[in-house]
């Protein structure tokens, strides 16, 4: 297997500004740094027989390539409104990815996304019919950990202002029982990040850890008893968001609250994997964890367990599976 790596100083998402308030988006994608690297490092690789263009941007040159058996395309977040609460967004880069997905999305073979929701808006908006295949953990062979005292809080993730992660620090200090907080953030906002240390200096059970590698999070995680994430809908994706860290928490076997956001509202419910807010404050949050019995917990634990192995990368990669197979099936007829 070759490995082609683009250059460390490409910004993957930079395009021209001016040409996307011109509307010159087939220029925007042409001149972007990121398509003239990869295409310099495509250019004299034997014809493919299957490619998987990995989300929108891609799409365009995934199609030039012209594989014997076709494009999969898989889409992450709802591209056109991945960040709309932005004014830049919405004017310039919202309709740069209307116009690359009604030009070219229709000319992917087979497409994927990584929720209902969002595949339900790709057909309404653009007449694409997506598989769901979420961004979920490898499956790791852990014991549930008996519930500690104090309670013990994880999240892990984007230190960013849009995140709301203040929500968990009020619902911290507001809580009657005793818990403790463990946060994993990388440091995105590093200003941001900053303002929410100093927000807590005088709450000694909330503990700020530096990010950890992939292979360790779960290690991590696991010495925590509840994985928590409520995630303000400031937009469309994350009001329907169903994040890598949700798998996470399932592989720590972790029980799990969150906001009454959809699709892993549903996900909860559905395994019995802990408690579903009814709104997005610290206040609803505090109410649900002093509410909480350590039975209840050691039982939202053990049903992470129970669905760990269906909730695995291994199982929900099995679209991608069927989705390349189909199309390599066609390679020699």
């Amino acid at each position: 297997m070759e490995h082609l790596r683009l250059p460390d100083h490409v910004v993957h998402w930079h395009k021209d500004r001016r040409l996307l308030a011109l509307r010159r988006f087939e220029t925007a994608y042409r001149g972007a740094p990121v398509t003239v690297a990869a295409a310099t490092l495509l250019a004299d690789q034997a014809k493919f027989d299957v490619v998987l263009a990995n989300d929108a941007d891609t799409l365009p040159l995934a199609l030039e390539l012209a594989p014997y058996g076709g494009v999969h395309l898989d889409l992450h977040e709802y591209a056109p409104r991945q960040s709309e609460e932005s004014w830049r967004w919405r004017l310039f880069v919202a309709p740069y990815y209307r116009w690359l997905l009604r030009r070219h999305g229709r000319e992917a073979d087979s497409a994927s996304t990584v929720g209902r929701w969002l595949a339900r808006e790709y057909r309404r908006e653009f007449g694409l019919t997506c598989a769901v295949v979420p961004n979920a953990a490898p499956y790791a062979d852990r014991t549930p950990t008996p519930v500690g005292a104090p309670l013990r809080l994880v999240h892990s993730g984007l230190a960013r202002r849009g995140r709301s992660l203040h929500v968990m620090v009020d619902a911290v200090r507001s809580c009657q029982r005793d818990v403790t907080l463990d946060l994993y953030l990388m440091p995105n906002d590093p200003t941001y990040l900053e303002q929410l240390r100093a927000s807590c200096a005088d709450l000694p059970q909330i503990r700020f850890h530096d990010p950890v590698p992939p292979e360790q999070l779960g290690d991590a995680l696991a010495a925590a008893d509840l994985g928590v994430f409520v995630l303000p809908p400031v937009n469309f994706n994350y009001r329907f968001t169903l994040p890598n860290k949700f798998f996470d928490f399932v592989q720590a076997r972790l029980g799990i609250v969150v906001g009454p956001s959809p699709e892993m509202a549903d996900l909860v419910r559905h395994h019995r994997l802990g408690v579903v807010l009814d709104d997005f404050t610290g206040e609803a949050l505090a109410a649900a964890l002093d509410a909480l019995s350590d039975a209840q917990v050691a039982d939202f634990k053990a049903a992470s367990d129970t669905a760990a192995r269906e909730l695995s990368a291994q199982e929900q990669v099995r679209g991608w599976v069927r989705a390349v197979d189909t199309l390599a099936a066609r390679v020699g007829g």
